[in-house]
């Protein structure tokens, strides 16, 4: 004999069949797993952004303890020693070692950077699987849902329209204060061999303040143009298309 659910006017109704092994079920299975992955997916470049964000800070505190460190041990030295050749050979010394320390630190920070810009590239693509398998969360999404370089970049807050805004924001950046920094030393490692070849203190002044300016020149060399080579590598799969003059329909951006 069969149970059967009572249908009666205070009885709920017998839930709809759900299939086990029909189309139905293997496509609600499939789209589970699909979106597991995914989010297993993003919460390891999550991981992958905090482990470079952190390390970038590390660095960057290493370097400014041991620049820190330095001009306290040339304060120390100072007292003990008349400020001669002696001296200034000692200052150029440590100032060598914390400009090599600075371009390395400057350099580690930058590829940290790079690893950062894959994560959020990877990121965006993720969302954009994520509006794919659930088109009605398109709209609740601040974040970039296409991999494009102008979508993926507005995770950084940069502005889009470069010039004068692009470089003070880089100089507002971790990366920048630690290559500003580095140009500094290198200013004053070059006054300091300018005052050891005999440059008097005036002139030697401006030969920092060149040198200064020539290592920041060559850090910016450097890095410009670092995001756009790295996007050669990654390139767009779900591009925001805009709209064209004229042409009918909505953007999809």
């Amino acid at each position: 004999m069969s149970l059967e659910r009572p249908m009666g006017p205070g009885a709920e109704p017998a839930p709809p069949p759900v299939p086990a092994d029909g189309e139905g079920g293997a496509r609600h299975t499939s789209q589970a797993v699909f979106l597991q992955i995914l989010s297993t997916e993003h919460w390891s470049l999550l991981a992958s952004r905090s482990l470079a964000y952190n390390e970038a800070f590390i660095r960057g505190g290493m370097f400014l303890t041991f620049l820190s460190m330095s001009f306290v041990a040339l304060a120390l030295l100072a007292q003990g020693m008349a400020f001669d050749g002696q001296f200034l050979t000692v200052a150029a010394i440590l100032l060598a070692f914390d400009l090599v320390i600075g371009l390395a630190t400057y350099g580690r920070i930058t590829g940290a950077n790079v690893d950062d810009l894959r994560a959020v590239y990877g990121m965006a693509r993720i969302r954009h699987g994520y509006t794919e398998a659930a088109p009605i969360l398109t709209p609740y999404f601040t974040t970039a849902t296409h991999d494009d370089l102008a979508s993926v970049l507005t995770a950084y807050g940069s502005p889009a329209e470069g010039g004068l805004g692009t470089i003070w924001y880089g100089l507002t950046t971790s990366g920048g204060m630690i290559g500003l920094i580095t140009s500094m030393v290198g200013g004053v490692l070059a006054a300091v061999l300018g005052l050891l070849v005999g440059i008097p203190g005036g002139q030697a002044l401006w030969v920092g303040l060149g040198g200064g300016v020539v290592v920041f020149v060559i850090l910016v060399v450097m890095t410009t143009g670092a995001v756009t080579r790295h996007q050669a590598t990654l390139p767009a799969l779900f591009p925001a298309v805009e709209q064209e003059p004229g042409a009918g329909g909505q953007t999809s951006r």
